[in-house]
């Protein structure tokens, strides 16, 4: 990917999209595969806010039962095995235990008929599927075996745990990525630090789009056909910089209502194999579902040596851009997961990092926590007299692909046209050309390029699949030749360059929490971050001080102490405003 912004203004494109998170990546790439012409402008780095926050859970919606949703479901069930056909490399399979207690709504007879009925509904889910990303049936275990895989867990009621499978993201700003990357390849043009500053309009009709290089602050226009607004959290301002004829009265745009997410990681794996689902002790309410279990269930599943805990949820109704994750927003969710298992024993200095984000809700309820969302909204606005223009509202990482894909239907329609056959659910995205993955895998690391060992090659696999040689073309154009080929630290800089080069990375943020996954699971330490910054320095041309300065900025977000999440790398506008750099930090 190149960042070319002279050729976005140059052209005039079917599509115009805004926000480069999973619904735009996804919505950019099933677009250029339907024969679009296409643009995407993101006005920080490519999936650095809600996007980068996620349990990394792929959910094939097991939840949706107590609300009778049997078509959410589907949904979720179909676009699981659609991300493990087509991104083989980066979602696998995750089996997960839930502990059950009594006999009422925890107990093992209401989960093993809820097992059941999810194995009916998902007879399909392995479908014509590589072996590897198989999904089994759930099954009920034992106490005593449930107590094996979870010491620890609180005794009083036990009767045993249901087991069921979803999948897992290994990394899921690679996957955004990915998608981006299928799309330019596809002939997409995609830039980030490209702010929307206002809209093109002739009358009502949307255009286009008035943009800024937040990089330089040049100011320029890109104009399409039809212009989709996926700026997430973003989506409040993004809409008040329509503009009506005088003529019309103004009015003002739906205002979409906020809740802010986090997830925590946790520097020791709290379990080995399955991820846990666990009850909270603090009462809980869905006013939407048919049947209430009474608690909010806490999720904590393995990831890459680590934990991830979460989700805690609040209330949000300041600025996007000022979102902020508290010591006290870290200690309550530390003391819900120590009520809920006191033998872990968690405290902050286990906390290796925070993800933030902010999601759509739809109300408060009775306890003060948000009602979140629970369907995404495609808004044409043509029916509020803005033609040309139309905004998503999306509520799950799961089915981006799928929005993406009824979006696009949409525009077509928009144009009196019949929409062109989807194929995004079975083409296989950037770095995903692999039949079985585990043959994949193992074939590679016997072929040992250039000496690596097992875990390089392992890791390299994981991250970039079938394109993991484009990485690796890059150990050849290093000038430093100190260490040998089948060090980490040589391949590590290949990375940098790659993200550099390739992958339009334009801050060392960007490559250590985005581009590689050196960041997003906890500090790499110093030594780590400086090569990195010298790396990417010696590429673009920074000079010394723009070194340390970079460098001051990743590890302003590590030395937050776990308080603020990193979900966007530092702009250009906040490094005159030290005071000002946490609050830019989403």
């Amino acid at each position: 990917m190149r960042r070319n912004l002279v050729e976005l203004t140059r052209n005039s494109y079917d599509l115009l999209v805004i926000g480069g998170g999973i619904y735009g990546a996804c919505l950019a790439w099933e677009a250029t595969l339907r024969g679009l012409s296409v643009a995407l402008v993101e006005k920080a780095d490519f999936g650095s806010a809600t996007s980068a926050n996620s349990l990394k859970t792929i959910h094939g919606g097991l939840r949706y039962l107590q609300h009778g949703d049997l078509k959410r479901m589907r949904e979720s069930i179909h676009e699981r095995t659609s991300l493990m056909r087509i991104a083989p490399h980066l979602v696998h399979p995750l089996p997960v235990l839930i502990p059950t207690y009594g006999h009422g709504m925890k107990g093992k007879e209401v989960l093993s008929v809820a097992l059941a009925i999810n194995d009916l509904i998902s007879c399909d889910r392995n479908h014509q599927l590589d072996p590897q990303k198989h999904i089994s049936n759930g099954r009920v275990i034992s106490k005593q075996q449930c107590q094996q895989l979870l010491p620890g867990i609180p005794q009083e009621g036990l009767t045993g745990a249901a087991v069921f499978y979803d999948a897992q993201v290994y990394n899921s700003e690679r996957l955004t990525l990915s998608f981006l990357r299928s799309a330019e390849q596809a002939g997409a043009v995609v830039a980030n630090y490209v702010e929307v500053t206002g809209f093109l309009q002739a009358g009502n009709r949307v255009t286009g789009i008035q943009g800024q290089d937040v990089l330089t602050g040049n100011q320029f226009d890109i104009r399409a056909k039809t212009v989709v607004n996926t700026s997430g959290p973003w989506i409040n301002q993004v809409l008040s910089l329509l503009n009506q004829p005088q003529q019309q009265p103004q009015q003002p745009q739906p205002r979409v209502p906020l809740a802010k997410a986090m997830n925590l990681v946790i520097r020791r794996p709290l379990c080995q194999t399955y991820a846990v689902g666990i009850s909270t002790q603090n009462s809980y309410r869905d006013s939407d579902a048919i049947v209430n279990k009474g608690s909010r269930l806490l999720f904590i599943a393995p990831w890459r040596g680590k934990a991830l805990v979460g989700t805690s949820y609040a209330v949000w109704d300041q600025d996007p851009d000022h979102l902020n994750i508290t010591e006290q927003d870290i200690q309550q969710l530390l003391d819900d997961i120590n009520q809920a298992w006191p033998s872990v024993k968690l405290n902050q200095a286990d906390v290796a990092f925070v993800h933030g984000g902010l999601l759509p809700r739809t109300g408060i309820t009775e306890t003060g926590e948000p009602q979140l969302a629970k369907h995404y909204q495609i808004v044409d606005h043509a029916k509020e007299e803005f033609p040309g223009l139309i905004s998503v509202v999306g509520v799950k990482y799961t089915t981006a692909r799928d929005v993406a894909e009824k979006v696009v239907d949409q525009v077509f329609r928009s144009w009196g046209q019949k929409p062109p056959k989807s194929l995004s659910s079975v083409t296989p995205i950037y770095g995903g050309h692999i039949e079985q993955f585990e043959v994949f895998l193992q074939t590679e690391i016997l072929k040992q390029p250039y000496g690596l060992r097992e875990e390089v090659m392992r890791r390299l696999v994981y991250n970039y699949g079938s394109a993991y040689q484009n990485v690796l073309l890059y150990l050849e154009q290093l000038s430093d030749h100190s260490s040998a080929p089948t060090d980490d630290l040589a391949v590590l800089k290949a990375e940098v360059l790659h993200g550099v080069v390739e992958e339009m990375a334009q801050t060392l943020g960007d490559v250590v929490f985005r581009r590689t996954e050196l960041g997003s699971s906890g500090h790499p330490g110093n030594e780590v971050l400086r090569i990195c910054a010298e790396v990417m320095g010696a590429e673009v041309g920074w000079s010394r001080s723009q070194i340390e300065l970079e460098l001051d900025k990743v590890n302003h977000i590590f030395n937050m102490g776990g308080v603020l999440s990193h979900n966007k790398s530092i702009g250009i506008e906040t490094l005159n405003d030290p005071v000002n750099l946490a609050q830019k930090i989403r």
